[in-house]
């Protein structure tokens, strides 16, 4: 996979710091998580790992601002999330590309939203394409290209808007082993220099493990720790008695 790093892509803004304080989630009627307290910061890849159910999307769609807390607060930078924002970009598992875009125009929809003009945004997306390695297809419309392709058009549209925090909901969950394998070393090398911060929501342990700067095990209702992640970010590095230590951990968490 060529990433083309030597392309030239928009810098993001430097990235956002996210809280929760004591913050409920969940519908009126059932609550998923109670008294959370997490702080995820500017910069850094955050995994999120939990058993099926635990309340992972739902923590990602309050980060979002599209569900408010039921007590406690959810903020960015200090100031209250109330809704969604431009500075905050989601990436799902299924790919929600526009069918009737090119892959040029779903990344430049962002930037259109941001009122970007049309030549810019066309070099910007241009650009952003090239760095996922998918300048020769800019044309293609989604369903003429892979799963693999469409899902780093999104994270191309997701980055194309400078947002200042990426919301990722098992992005990868639906590709096959290799593919997934090369969409994470893209993410990181894509987001390298670009500050913004990630929550990256999977049920993989050690795709959290290769990812994440730190991760947030979500147990019974609550976040029941939040670990660094010993590096160098190397799938070698599998084996290193600290991180093969981790693992067990998370996978005691998970009940495997």
């Amino acid at each position: 996979m060529n990433t083309s790093s030597e392309v030239a892509a928009p810098e993001a803004a430097r990235g956002a710091r996210l809280t929760f304080d004591g913050a409920v989630l969940g519908r009126p009627d059932a609550p998923v998580l109670h008294d959370v307290a997490l702080d995820v910061r500017p910069g850094e890849i955050l995994t999120v790992v939990g058993p099926s159910g635990c309340g992972k999307s739902t923590l990602l769609r309050a980060y979002a601002g599209l569900l408010a807390p039921l007590a406690g607060a959810v903020s960015q930078d200090g100031a209250a999330v109330t809704g969604p924002s431009a500075d905050r970009a989601l990436v799902f598992q299924e790919d929600a590309l526009l069918p009737w875009r090119s892959l040029r125009g779903n990344v430049e929809l962002p930037l259109a939203i941001k009122g970007v003009g049309r030549s810019e945004r066309r070099s910007q997306a241009e650009s952003w394409l090239a760095r996922v390695g998918l300048a020769a297809q800019a044309g293609q419309l989604p369903h003429r290209v892979s799963g693999g392709q469409r899902q780093r058009t999104q994270l191309a549209r997701a980055l194309a808007g400078s947002p200042r925090v990426v919301l990722m909901d098992e992005p990868f969950g639906a590709l096959d082993a290799q593919t997934r394998s090369g969409m994470q070393d893209l993410l990181v090398e894509v987001l390298r220099g670009t500050g913004a911060t990630v929550v990256f929501v999977t049920h993989d342990v050690d795709e959290a493990l290769f990812l994440g700067d730190r991760v947030a095990l979500l147990a019974s209702g609550r976040v029941a720790s939040v670990r660094d992640v010993p590096r160098p970010r190397e799938r070698g590095a599998l084996d290193d008695p600290a991180r093969a230590a981790l693992r067990r951990t998370v996978l005691s968490s998970l009940g495997i």
